[in-house]
């Protein structure tokens, strides 16, 4: 008993100091930031030492009062569109460089750099990219499929600057989800493949009926993660577009959370927590959607 009791003891302080960080800088705010959705709490209030005030679910009313909150709510909901083909590029890449041929370590690392790249860097780069002026529109032209008076700026165009972000969010996220990829599939034993080929799998069938069932939590995490990712999407539309693009086609509801608490004259924490908290509420049902459909697959596999 004792040598157990003293054993707990041990994995507790070992756990202690990483726990403690969790609880201050994790915990907490979540849980005080929850609260501060029920309340009236403006940076006057805080300078003056005052204490929030309780208003109960107001807060939330005045959100979904609030036509830009819900324009920010549905630009995030849209971008998630992005998550299926950044999964399927990033496991096929992820196959196609999980092999012992020369030069894969040198693909690897390329399809990677874009991860580590700033998005200051980045802005400067698709910036180039979607002017009037621009190579994408030369790639079109050159393509025929638009002429040199049918071009335009892809930023500064309605019904394609949000898509255009999304194409900046691919090509900055599907290099970290190949390597979560390569794990998965690196963990994938050789004897079963060898045992599928035995028995005369084709390498399609292989993959789709032995591999990609065993990397089903690997699938759920790099989903959840990407879909996370999406609704809370922030930099793309801030660095490319600052005022939420032409007519808020770009404003998301985190830079009307960033826009409330930290931006212009009201510094209203109150009503920037309250929709912090409905983003995380979405982002939360979309994960049980997730978990559940992740679920019925095994049930059928």
């Amino acid at each position: 008993m004792q040598n157990k009791t003293r054993t707990a003891l041990i994995a507790y302080a070992f756990l202690a100091p990483a726990l403690i960080l969790l609880a201050v800088f994790t915990f907490y705010p979540v849980i005080y930031g929850s609260y501060l959705g029920f309340t009236e709490y403006k940076a006057a209030q805080f300078a003056a030492g005052e204490a929030p005030r309780f208003i109960g679910i107001q807060n939330f009313i005045t959100l979904f009062q609030d036509e830009l909150f819900i324009t920010g709510l549905w630009n995030s909901v849209k971008y998630i569109a992005i998550v299926p083909a950044l999964q399927v590029a990033a496991l096929a890449i992820a196959v196609a460089v999980n092999r012992k041929l020369p030069f894969m370590g040198f693909f690897r690392a390329a399809y990677y750099i874009p991860v580590i790249t700033s998005i200051a860097t980045a802005a400067v780069m698709w910036d180039w990219v979607f002017q009037k002026e621009g190579i994408l529109n030369w790639v079109l032209q050159s393509l025929h499929f638009i002429n040199s008076n049918s071009a335009f700026g892809w930023l500064n165009n309605e019904y394609t600057a949000i898509w255009a972000l999304m194409l900046v969010t691919f090509w900055r996220g599907f290099g970290f989800y190949m390597v979560l990829y390569m794990g998965g599939l690196q963990a994938v034993p050789a004897e079963v493949e060898e045992a599928a080929n035995l028995d005369g799998a084709t390498p399609f069938q292989t993959f789709w009926l032995v591999i990609v069932p065993m990397m089903r939590p690997t699938l759920l995490l790099c989903s959840l993660l990407s879909t996370f990712a999406a609704i809370r999407v922030l930099d793309e539309p801030l660095t490319f577009t600052p005022g939420g693009g032409p007519l808020n086609s770009t404003y998301t509801a985190l830079m009307y959370v960033y826009q409330k608490a930290f931006n212009g004259f009201n510094f209203d924490y109150g009503v920037a927590s309250a929709a912090g908290l409905i983003i995380a509420v979405v982002g939360i049902g979309l994960s049980i959607v997730q978990f559940r459909l992740n679920r019925e697959g095994e049930e059928r596999a």
